[in-house]
């Protein structure tokens, strides 16, 4: 049972070589523990902190190329390497990496297939921005309401994964990663835990990520959006539709009532303008809703082939090598 630990970094030599000397090296159930670490193009020593400190393999790009194409090369590089599990943890040591193994024990008995931290639940989380606190809290019980399951932290990277789980994920684009990873697994059915962990924002930390609250909350919202759209469409375009029906059911019954009175149309027919153009639209919704639900039905096929495809090409690229190879 081999597990990769992954650690993104993007100019981090001040925090990374500490981070990887307080990883622990052996786990009950795990036969082999190894470290990865994925420069995105630093300017610093990360690298060269990162080989120092004992890092077992390291991928770098050439340019910096943002946390979401980021996680996309750990995973590759991680199953290419024969992980079992792969655990990813944040560079700066904000994260207890003892806390590795209370991620890894629900993979290893089977009672999940992704296992993610959760900051929110039994513990505050210390020094952490009240905005930021309360837009994450916000986000995962709105998206919890759509997806049918109880989300209590939607956006923490210190996650671990099962191999099946890396298989079978959709990567996302360059911005982020975290909350498209939660509903594309959810979607699929996967076992999703959130386990309590604490974690401390240092004073003075900037973000990778959010470089501006506005710009972060439109990204993660076009990303939430899309994410929902394409695995939830009925919900997605349906309950739109049927809330613009109804009103329009209720501004015709409105117009009715004031009909009745005295059998004039034209000083009311605004309201059966309304009433017949909400109609409209949200019919047009409804049909928005079929035709996407359509195209998720074939994306399924289409995801199902590529899981076949990409099992194939790393299980057999895990049956000619044993261990790991630097990039």
């Amino acid at each position: 049972m081999r597990l990769i630990i992954n650690i993104p970094a993007f100019n981090e030599e001040k925090n990374i070589g500490d981070t990887i000397r307080k990883i622990p090296r052996a786990f009950e159930g795990i036969t082999e523990v190894l470290i990865q670490v994925v420069d995105d193009g630093s300017i610093d020593k990360t690298v060269a902190v990162s080989k120092e400190a004992g890092a077992d393999f390291i991928v770098s790009h050439r340019v910096n190329r943002g946390i979401g194409k980021t996680f996309r090369t750990s995973v590759e590089n991680a199953l290419e390497n024969g992980a079992d599990i792969m655990v990813n943890i944040d560079a700066d040591g904000q994260f207890d990496s003892n806390d590795i193994g209370k991620l890894i024990g629900p993979l290893l008995d089977g009672s999940a297939d992704l296992v993610t931290a959760d900051r929110f639940s039994d513990h505050k989380a210390e020094n952490i921005p009240f905005l930021k606190d309360t837009l994450n809290r916000f986000a995962a019980r709105i998206i919890g309401s759509f997806m049918n399951a109880p989300i209590s932290d939607l956006t923490c990277g210190f996650r671990a994964y099962s191999r099946e789980t890396l298989l079978r994920l959709n990567l996302p684009g360059a911005f982020t990663y975290t909350q498209e990873v939660i509903i594309d697994a959810l979607g699929k059915d996967l076992k999703v835990l959130w386990v309590p962990v604490k974690v401390t924002y240092f004073a003075g930390r900037k973000s990778r990520v959010v470089k501006s609250i506005g710009k972060y909350i439109r990204n993660s919202g076009k990303i939430i959006m899309k994410a929902v759209r394409d695995v939830r469409p009925l919900k997605f375009f349906g309950i739109p539709g049927l809330a613009l029906i109804i009103f329009s059911l209720l501004t015709f019954a409105w117009f009715l009532g004031l009909y009745l009175q005295d059998y004039k149309i034209t000083p009311f027919r605004n309201y059966l303008l309304v009433a017949i153009t909400l109609f409209l639209i949200g019919l047009q919704f409804f049909v928005f809703a079929l035709v996407a639900d359509m195209i998720r039905s074939n994306r399924k096929i289409t995801e199902e082939i590529f899981y076949i495809l990409k099992k194939e090409r790393y299980e057999r690229g895990r049956r000619v090598t044993d261990k790991p190879s630097d990039h």
